[in-house]
């Protein structure tokens, strides 16, 4: 029957039901259907073989009301699922059931807690829900804040009286800091805070108060899980490799120094005024830093870990997204956390974005360089990872961006940023490809695109029924004679892609970013997009990381 899955998933569960094995039994259904609502909640298939192999359900499983019923007396709360027989060839019928996912944790009326989760084949598996995993899925779920609540076996003794001088010095001398803040005595600042919190008529360091006040042995010896790690390769060999079990804002400073001792600078002109280019933007690094120790799942064992590379910078947390966020959605998404307490306290002493939007702040500080978007494809359910390649700045982009936001003395919105730094990587996009990649409505998308034409700094070609958009060539040069965007005009796409997969092949079946960029004669960062796309779409795969980076066909070496 055509529309059946052929595999099972996270979200995908087939279930035998022949009479040689006597049916399904009732609890090990309904110890799927809890697991399932525990997780991102799918369709349970019965009559279907893990292999993909039809075989049909039962009749006693081909009551779709029956089958639903069983299920909402035997899960506490109740769950409402629904139930639906699909005809196959054959003769054969299977019963598929549909379960959403649960806004709390689910049990069975047995008492079992579950959860679904992939095993190191991809194939699923209903295992256990762990007491101390019912938190993390609490505030997955934003139904508990785990870092506003009192820490077990802590007390005032555990916070270090020099990491609140820190505190209010950080406040002091941060612009977004709240100054009110500094008039509060140093129990007012933590309790308004929710650094400590009042139990039995005395106080008690929350989660929160531990993370960022603590003293190092307390930290290590009540929250172990809050470790973090600066690592710098060059190649093979470990320039720095430094972990910590220190409070956040001691972490903070010590990673800021260590990223400007390993984040060189470039200069350019803009009129009588020299910009200064870091390698990585620091603005981008506090803002990916902060969302990595403020989100992160502290029931989980694992680090933040900021790792340096030929390749880049990454920032990796334990945790994964939090219920509603996606590597689709991340610019678009209404901020939430996992630590609302610990993300607030952090915003309001200056460290974090006020607004919640630090993720506008992390793409931002790539992409008004004229470099790849920040990229969040590595993130696994438990891990959340952040990659900002090194890339050449693009001087032409920086001075256009520059310009125009002086005449208008304010920034360029960020979807007109996205918009822009798109149109670049790509020489011309569609308004479908805009709504595609931005992830923005087609109304949202055509004001982006009115303002700027309004600008003058894209214009309209292609045809009436599908006009593209370029950059403005007056706006936008290249230096030192080399009109790269005049070229890339009359380049498609797909001829870029074909031109690279043709390279490839007269290359033996590898080929390298700086060879894409001197034969299409496009910038670094501009090769490095096209091949990514290629990557994700399995016609490349990397060979080789680093300094030496290339990327095979897999046409030619399948």
């Amino acid at each position: 029957m055509e529309g059946l899955p052929k595999k099972e998933t996270l979200q995908i569960e087939f279930k035998s039901d022949t009479k040689e094995k006597n049916g399904l039994p009732d609890h090990e259904l309904i110890d799927t259907v809890v697991g399932m609502a525990n997780s991102k909640g799918g369709s349970i298939f019965l009559g279907i073989e893990d292999d993909g192999k039809v075989t049909g359900a039962m009749g006693k499983h081909l009551d779709e009301t029956g089958v639903c019923a069983l299920i909402a007396n035997s899960t506490v709360p109740s769950l409402q699922t629904k139930a639906e027989i699909l005809d196959v060839e054959g003769n054969m019928k299977i019963l598929r059931i549909d379960v959403p996912m649960s806004r709390t944790v689910v049990a069975s009326s047995a008492g079992k807690t579950l959860r679904r989760r992939l095993k190191l084949d991809g194939s699923p598996e209903t295992v256990p829900l762990f007491p101390y995993e019912i938190q993390s899925r609490l505030s997955e779920l934003s139904l508990l804040d785990f870092s506003a609540t009192p820490l077990a076996g802590s007390s005032m003794a555990d916070l270090d009286p020099l990491e609140q001088v820190r505190l209010r010095s950080i406040i002091e001398n941060n612009p977004s800091g709240d100054k009110k803040l500094l008039e509060l005595t140093d129990e007012e600042l933590n309790l308004s805070l929710r650094l400590v919190t009042r139990q039995n008529d005395s106080l008690v360091p929350t989660m929160a108060g531990m993370l960022l006040l603590g003293k190092e042995p307390s930290i290590q010896r009540l929250v172990p899980t809050a470790r973090s790690s600066f690592q710098v390769l060059e190649g093979t060999n470990v320039r720095i490799n430094e972990s910590f079990n220190a409070p956040l804002l001691k972490t903070f400073e010590t990673f800021s120094t260590y990223l400007n001792a390993w984040n060189p600078e470039k200069e350019t002109s803009y009129g009588l005024f020299r910009i200064s280019i870091p390698e990585f933007n620091r603005d981008a690094f506090r803002e990916g830093l902060v969302n990595a120790f403020s989100h992160r799942d502290y029931t989980q064992l694992g680090e933040v870990r900021v790792l340096i590379t030929d390749e880049g910078l990454s920032i990796s947390s334990q945790g994964g997204f939090i219920d509603g966020v996606n590597t689709d959605n991340l610019i678009s998404v209404e901020p939430h956390g996992r630590n609302p307490a610990l993300a607030d306290a952090l915003k309001r002493i200056g460290l974090a974005e006020r607004t919640g939007r630090g993720i506008d702040r992390i793409y931002e500080g790539s992409m008004k360089y004229g470099r790849p978007w920040p990229d969040y494809s590595e993130s696994t359910s438990s891990v959340v990872r952040l990659f900002i390649q090194r890339a050449e700045p693009d001087v032409a982009f920086i001075n256009m961006i520059a310009t125009e936001q002086n005449r208008m003395g304010k920034p360029l919105s960020l979807n007109a940023l996205m918009a822009l730094s798109l149109i670049r990587n790509e020489g011309r996009a569609s308004r479908e490809r805009i709504c595609r990649d931005l992830h923005i409505s087609e109304q949202r998308a055509s004001a982006t695109i009115a303002q700027l034409l309004g600008l003058e700094l894209i214009e309209e070609g292609g045809s009436d029924r599908n006009p593209l958009f370029s950059l403005n060539p007056v706006f936008y040069r290249r230096i030192a004679n080399n009109n790269v965007y005049g070229t890339r005009r009359k380049v498609s796409v797909d001829d870029y892609q074909q031109a690279i997969v043709e390279l490839a092949r007269r290359k033996g079946g590898f080929v390298t970013k700086d060879e894409v960029s001197s034969v299409l004669d496009i910038s670094g960062s501009q090769a490095y997009f096209q091949i990514k796309k290629l990557v994700k779409d399995r016609t490349l795969t990397p060979n080789q990381r680093g300094k030496y980076a290339n990327y095979r066909l897999e046409e030619l070496t399948d």
